[in-house]
């Protein structure tokens, strides 16, 4: 399946990291947010990108233009340093396609511009290109195949760190609790569509906004409620998964043997609860939330 992926919007919540380059191009380690999500479906086999360009789109064109593939990948110099050979390759087998789908379009309209893109996929995957995961891929699909709906999309367990509180009717508190530790569920980014989203959309809508309250409204879209790591929208999580990426902690590269990646420590990533392969068969999920700048 092809993979759309929403590039241009401005960053906003990440601040300063975002001034002169978008945002999935800030860096984790050696590499960007974008390369990780694009290594993610590389790595469960789809390998046919659409980049829905808008803010600092040339940044991301240079970026690929100019890979320098040797950052991640062991090699052997020789000649002096005139041949390089790579034990491997990371996006040899890649396609990608550019598309400039406006400075400030909304997701919705960055869909719709790349829709000629995807004429004759049955299916496809989309993604806002500024989360990290390690959730099975696969099941999310099956799920979708198997409901016979139009829609699916990856609700999480949200990242960030305030409290919630459940209110009686008088105002007295009822209950405190972490948000990660609550019911509720965000939209964490990591769609997949039949062609038939297009019949929903309308010039100018927000994707998760009109078009999504139209299926809801006709049962056509399903949720796929994961406890597995999902991370990456503010400065401080950037800061956090620099940490564990220094620390050699870093779940959400799928790719890599499971021997080779040290297990997610409460030291190291406390909101993290222990992953639940099982996810697809618990209740439904009770939010839908989730539009990005």
């Amino acid at each position: 399946m092809k993979v759309v992926l929403f590039c241009g919007g401005l960053g906003t919540r990440l601040g300063e990291l975002t001034e002169h380059i978008p945002k999935p191009l800030v860096k984790i380690g050696y590499r960007p947010i974008l390369w990780y999500v694009m290594k993610y479906y590389a790595h469960y086999g789809h390998k046919d990108f659409i980049l829905c360009l808008g803010y600092k789109a040339d940044t991301i064109k240079d970026y690929f233009l100019n890979y320098k593939e040797y950052l991640s990948n062991d090699f052997t110099m020789s000649n002096g340093g005139r041949d390089i050979h790579l034990e491997r390759n990371d996006i040899a087998d890649w396609k990608i396609t550019f598309v400039d789908t406006g400075l400030r379009a909304n997701i919705g309209q960055r869909l719709k511009a790349v829709e000629k893109y995807l004429a004759g996929e049955e299916m496809f995957l989309a993604n806002y290109s500024d989360g990290l995961t390690d959730s099975p891929l696969p099941e999310m699909v099956d799920g979708l195949v198997k409901s016979g709906k139009v829609a699916s999309f990856l609700c999480a367990k949200p990242s960030q760190s305030f409290h919630v509180a459940e209110l009686g009717p008088d105002n007295s508190v009822r209950s405190i609790q972490s948000v990660r530790k609550s019911d509720i569920r965000i939209n964490a980014g990591f769609f997949v569509f039949r062609k038939e989203i297009f019949n929903y959309m309308r010039p100018g809508e927000e994707l998760v906004v009109e078009p999504f309250q139209r299926l809801i409204a006709e049962n056509k879209i399903i949720g796929y409620p994961s406890d597995h790591f999902w991370c990456m929208d503010t400065f401080k999580e950037h800061q956090e998964l620099t940490d564990m990426y220094h620390l050699g902690t870093t779940p959400w590269e799928v790719w890599k043997p499971a021997e080779a990646k040290p297990a997610v420590s409460d030291s190291a990533a406390p909101r993290f609860e222990a992953q639940d392969a099982n996810a697809w068969e618990r209740a439904p999920v009770k939010s839908v939330a989730g539009i990005r700048p």
